[in-house]
């Protein structure tokens, strides 16, 4: 008998001995395989903030079941690093969780999308009839008939200081478009939400946040404010950065009331878990869900998220956040079971392709090479420091060239120079209709304009200014020529 077991254990041993031999190699290739794809990642990462001037940002993948990664590239204050729990302003990502908090009121039957804004607050008595057509489907929907040229955003003065203050803009406001014909991306259409939902529940929003999608996430380090003053405030958050000839430069968020669509602070470690609520359905009924993740009436904009689908990604919910100092990305592949967020410390420009991270880590995450374009922060800026040496060089040679003895200047020729200087300052005086028009109707301020455009701004002031000089020397000549003829 005791032969017997003696076998019996030395068989077994031996089983378990064989097994641990083939599954060995299999686990390590597993673990070898993850690390790989997060040594990629920190790689792509750190060259392009490089290849941007990007001093910090933070990385949030979310896949099937788990937190995949959550990590901070950079430092900041002091030489701080940046972590998976350090706090980044997530500007308008947080179109997404305050249309959630509306449709949990649905849900509870509280509140009716198709059901008019202004049949929560009877005291409104608007002067244009049609915002009595505003539901809060077209306020989710971007589809309300308000945008930034009849309703001032970013260029209100004074800013609001809370919601209360919101609903009389509603009285007085003539609508550029009739209710649901057309989509003009508004921000107070968000805060108009934030509003109906602390008037239906009774609690403060930011409060509701919390209470109701922060805490069953386990968000625990996730807040929202009213203003960009209060992230100013906060030393936890990294200094925000807008970018300029190379540098980037340290600079406050200019006030701006962020109550509802862009006023949410996150880490990585806490947007992971938002994502996977979206794979996974939870807070909200299927139903409501996929309303949640469908595409509006007239476009791809939802409810807080772009919806969109096509062969290579199948079903994305999508959107970016915009401040002139911060910035973030987030795509949620539903049927892929992944998500990818990224919040930055550095804002809004023109010449660096936020979006490129989320294609790049996307790549890697499905076992690609990550394209590196040319066309980066650093090589564009470069090119521009390039053209402003040029434009002073030109400057100089033509200054030099200036005719300045007994030759004086036809008055049609000194008309067509006066016109050809004046196209630098044509271009500066033009540059915020413009950007409206590429932004879809957003009105900028300028401060806006100087931080997305602040390479190409510099530029044309020089070019101006040499030009200026240019004029200036020929009018001189033409009167002192002028003199000696007479």
């Amino acid at each position: 008998m005791l032969k017997r077991n003696k076998r019996m254990y030395i068989t077994i041993s031996c089983l378990l001995l064989l097994c641990s031999v083939w599954a060995n190699p299999v686990f390590a290739n597993e673990v070898r395989d993850r690390t790989e794809i997060l040594q990629d990642i920190d790689e792509y990462m750190n060259r392009c903030m490089q290849a941007n001037h990007i001093q910090a940002a933070s990385l949030a993948i979310a896949k099937n079941d788990e937190v995949f990664y959550a990590k901070g590239y950079g430092t900041y204050a002091d030489e701080q690093t940046v972590t998976g729990g350090t706090l980044f302003p997530i500007a308008s990502l947080s179109k997404s969780f305050t249309a959630l908090a509306v449709l949990q009121l649905v849900d509870k039957g509280r509140i009716t999308l198709d059901t008019a804004y202004a049949s929560y607050f009877p005291e409104l008595s608007p002067q244009d009839p049609r915002v009595l057509e505003i539901t809060v489907r077209h306020l989710l929907n971007q589809t309300s008939g308000l945008n930034d040229k009849v309703n001032p955003d970013m260029t209100r003065t004074p800013q609001f200081q809370s919601l209360d203050e919101v609903n009389p803009l509603l009285s007085k406001v003539q609508l550029a478009h009739t209710p649901g014909t057309a989509y003009s991306y508004h921000n107070p259409n968000y805060v108009l939400l934030a509003n109906l939902v602390e008037n239906v529940s009774g609690e403060r929003f930011s409060d509701y946040l919390k209470k109701h999608i922060f805490v069953p996430l386990g968000m625990n380090h996730t807040f929202s404010v009213s203003t960009t003053q209060q992230m100013d405030e906060n030393q936890t958050i990294p200094q925000g950065h807008y970018l300029s000839l190379g540098r980037a430069i340290g600079q406050s968020e200019p006030l701006w009331f962020v109550d509802g669509p862009a006023g949410i602070v996150s880490t990585a470690e806490d947007m992971s878990r938002w994502m996977l609520a979206q794979l996974h359905g939870q807070l909200v009924s299927p139903a409501l869900m996929k309303q949640y993740h469908a595409a509006g009436a007239i476009g791809p904009y939802g409810m807080g998220w772009l919806a969109n689908q096509n062969e290579s990604s199948g079903r994305t919910i999508s959107h970016s956040g915009i401040f002139w100092t911060y910035k973030s990305e987030e795509v949620v592949y539903l049927n892929e079971q992944m998500g990818i967020a990224l919040m930055f410390n550095s804002g809004i420009n023109a010449f660096v392709n936020y979006a490129s991270f989320i294609d790049g880590i996307t790549d890697i995450m499905r076992g690609e090479k990550p394209e590196n374009s040319f066309l980066n922060g650093r090589n564009l800026e470069t090119f521009m420091i390039m053209l402003i040496l040029a434009t002073l060089a030109w400057g100089m040679v033509a200054y030099i060239r200036i005719p300045r003895r007994n030759k004086r200047p036809k008055i049609r020729t000194l008309i067509r120079i006066t016109f050809g200087r004046l196209i630098p300052i044509l271009f500066l005086l033009s540059l915020s209709p413009l950007v409206t028009f590429v932004g879809g109707g957003r009105v900028l301020p300028a401060f806006g304009i100087w931080t997305t455009l602040s390479s190409i701004v510099i530029w044309l002031m020089v070019w101006s200014l040499v030009n200026f000089v240019h004029l200036a020397c020929y009018y001189y000549v033409y009167i002192q020529n002028t003199k000696k003829h007479l």
